[in-house]
């Protein structure tokens, strides 16, 4: 049954979904434990180490797994069940959880005995699974919404789900390893998981959506490899995310800052590491309100050279206070270039597509931020921490001037909505 619904979209529309609610539930659980894992492991291993490339090591371990089976998830998606892909990769997500509590309960025998190895073989594992978790998640969430004209809605508040998740994760993750210890850490980290696999659990599985052309293995890379590259306005967007990340990313090296150059300790940590998803919080909630739609392309463009901007006046920071105004000035700056890069994704990609689409935009910016971790631990280790991440701001600008040269279709990108018409809509 059809219902009259004024032209301007209700800003909670999606969180009226029932298995929507469940799907934000799971992903604030899920992003809670890695946020909290992030940090734990990153002090962890730098207390092990005392060593900035060591940071970034972290962050390579990571992606070269992920990168590795990125293009085989997205096609992996496309022809499995989505639903049944997440349980499988968050059940690993969870033995890796565990893993890594049970190190904590034996010290003296594992990582007293080999060091860091042990924590870098987890992560190495839990690559691979996010691997495969990032095309079926994203590909999945539009099967929970049906209608095209509620993904912006639900991107927005999925970002500001995910965003909230890392404001509040780090926070955790700092506080309790700093009050009650690293196995305490680490047991909030496995419960947190497991909540996540229980929420997925309660979504219904939904049919995979019909491929007029099916495809071989080979074949079907190929196709969404040839989609992503023969669209400006994607393969701009993506690509400009990518090396801003790549160069403008500081969080792999906020232990050294907590450490070393704002002295903070691990509570201080928490509270860095939280900072970037203030504003990204903020501002998505404003954007769920008012998203971005006129001169979008122009609007994101500023935004991305707004992140180098606050990146570099970080890196001279020696005020904690002016540090955490920065990281949180830079996270909403990322959120908006996140939710319209999103957008796009999702609306300009076939349904049947997503997975493969999903995988290319992961190797490009999903693993950018582990591969970023990677170069801001290299650059650290040549030049040290500060001219390192101030070399990193300074080329983010650099990307945004040619970026802003070269792609004309992102610069001049509108995303006005054609108007809605009463009844287009229907209650779910």
């Amino acid at each position: 049954m059809e219902e009259a619904k004024p032209s301007k979209l209700d800003p909670y529309a999606v969180l009226r979904l029932p298995e929507f609610r469940s799907y934000i539930a799971a992903r604030l659980c899920i992003t809670l434990a890695m946020q909290i894992q992030a940090v734990i492991v990153g002090w962890q291993i730098y207390d092990i180490t005392q060593d900035p490339l060591s940071l970034g090591l972290i962050g390579l371990a990571e992606a070269v797994p992920s990168i590795t089976v990125s293009l085989y998830a997205g096609y992996v998606a496309d022809m499995i069940e989505r639903k049944k892909i997440i349980m499988v990769v968050i059940t690993i997500l969870l033995l890796c959880s565990a893993l890594l509590l049970l190190f904590t309960l034996d010290v003296s025998q594992v990582l007293e005995q080999y060091g860091a190895l042990p924590i870098f073989g987890v992560i190495f594992l839990s690559g691979i699974a996010r691997g495969f978790m990032g095309p079926a998640v994203f590909s999945f969430m539009p099967q929970l919404v049906v209608n095209k004209q509620l993904y912006a809605n639900a991107i927005t508040w999925s970002t500001t789900t995910w965003q909230a998740a890392s404001l509040a994760g780090p926070a955790i993750g700092g506080l309790i390893y700093g009050f009650f210890g690293v196995t305490a850490a680490y047991a909030a980290d496995a419960t947190l998981v497991l909540v996540s696999l229980l929420s997925f659990a309660l979504i219904g599985s939904k049919p995979l959506p019909e491929n007029v052309n099916p495809q071989n293995l080979m074949e079907s890379l190929r196709t969404g490899i040839r989609f992503v590259f023969s669209n400006q306005i994607v393969l701009s967007a993506i690509s400009l995310d990518l090396f801003a990340v790549l160069f403008g990313g500081a969080v792999a090296l906020l232990p050294v800052f907590a450490s070393d150059i704002l002295e903070t300790g691990p509570e201080g940590l928490g509270f860095l590491r939280a900072a970037p998803a203030v504003g990204s919080v903020l501002i998505a909630v404003v954007m769920a309100y008012k998203p971005i739609e006129e001169n979008a392309g122009k609007k994101m463009l500023w935004c991305v050279a707004g992140f180098g901007v606050c990146i570099i006046l970080f890196g001279l920071s020696r005020s904690f206070w002016f540090s955490l105004v920065l990281l949180a000035l830079s996270g909403a700056f990322d959120s908006i270039s996140m939710i319209v890069r999103s957008t796009l994704i999702h609306t300009l990609t076939p349904e049947y597509m997503k997975g493969r689409v999903s995988s290319v935009n992961n190797i490009f910016v999903g693993s950018s931020n582990e591969i970023g971790a990677f170069e801001s631990g290299f650059t650290a280790k040549l030049m040290g921490v500060v001219p390192a991440v101030v070399f990193g701001g300074v080329m983010t600008l650099v990307v945004v001037g040619v970026t802003a040269f070269k792609a004309e279709k992102l610069r001049e990108l509108d995303l006005t909505p054609e108007p809605v018409s009463p009844g287009t809509l229907q209650k779910q």
